[in-house]
C-alpha cells in the first residue's frame, strides 16, 4: 500500500521534489488556480502557513487547470502571480491534473476511496484541501468553500499538529 511519501512531484521551478521531504509535518495540500472565484484564498492559506509553520504545518499549493481553464498560465507566470499578488511563501508546485484521465498519481492516491476511506472522491473544484497528519495519513478534507482561516480548518490543523494555536 502506498503512502503520501512515496510520490515525487515537480516544484514550481521545475525541480523534482519528493513528498518524503515532508515526513513528520502536517500538510495542507490545495489545488489552486489564479482565475477562480476562490483565488483570494491564497491570502488565507499564506496566513495559515505563517501562523502554524513553526508548529510543523506546511501548506502545499498545486496549480491545476481542470476547471474552466482557470489556471492557464505557465509555472513561471503562476509563481509571479502568487508571489506578487498574495506574497505566497509556502511551497508551490508545477501545474498538474487533479482529476480525469491524466490525474497526477499523488492526486489519484489522495482521491482514492480505497487508499483514503472517508476522504476519497473526485476533486469538485479549485481550492479543495486535504489535511495530512504527521503520520502521513489523510486526516481531513475540505471543499472549496471552506476558508483556510475558518474555525473548522484551524481546529483540524491544530488537531493534526497535536497542539493548540500559537
Amino acid at each position: 500500500m502506498k503512502t503520501m511519501y512515496d510520490f515525487t512531484v515537480t516544484d514550481i521551478d521545475g525541480a523534482a521534489a519528493s513528498m518524503s521531504e515532508y515526513r513528520g509535518k502536517a500538510l495542507l495540500l490545495v489545488n489552486v488556480a489564479s482565475r477562480c472565484g476562490f483565488t483570494p484564498q491564497y491570502e488565507g492559506l499564506q496566513k495559515l502557513y505563517e501562523r502554524y509553520r513553526d508548529a510543523g504545518l506546511v501548506v502545499l499549493g498545486f496549480p491545476a487547470n481542470n476547471f474552466m481553464n482557470q489556471e492557464p498560465g505557465s509555472d513561471a507566470e503562476i509563481k509571479e502571480f502568487c508571489s506578487t499578488r498574495f506574497h505566497v511563501t509556502f511551497p508551490m508546485f508545477s501545474k498538474l491534473s487533479v482529476r480525469g484521465d491524466d490525474i497526477h498519481p499523488l492526486y489519484r492516491f489522495l482521491t482514492s476511496e480505497e487508499e483514503n476511506p472517508g476522504f476519497g472522491g473526485a476533486i469538485s473544484w479549485n481550492f479543495n484541501k486535504f489535511l495530512v497528519g504527521r503520520d502521513g495519513k489523510v486526516a481531513a478534507r475540505f471543499g472549496s468553500r471552506a476558508a483556510p482561516e475558518s474555525r473548522e480548518v484551524m481546529e483540524a490543523v491544530e488537531k493534526a499538529l497535536g497542539s493548540p494555536a500559537p
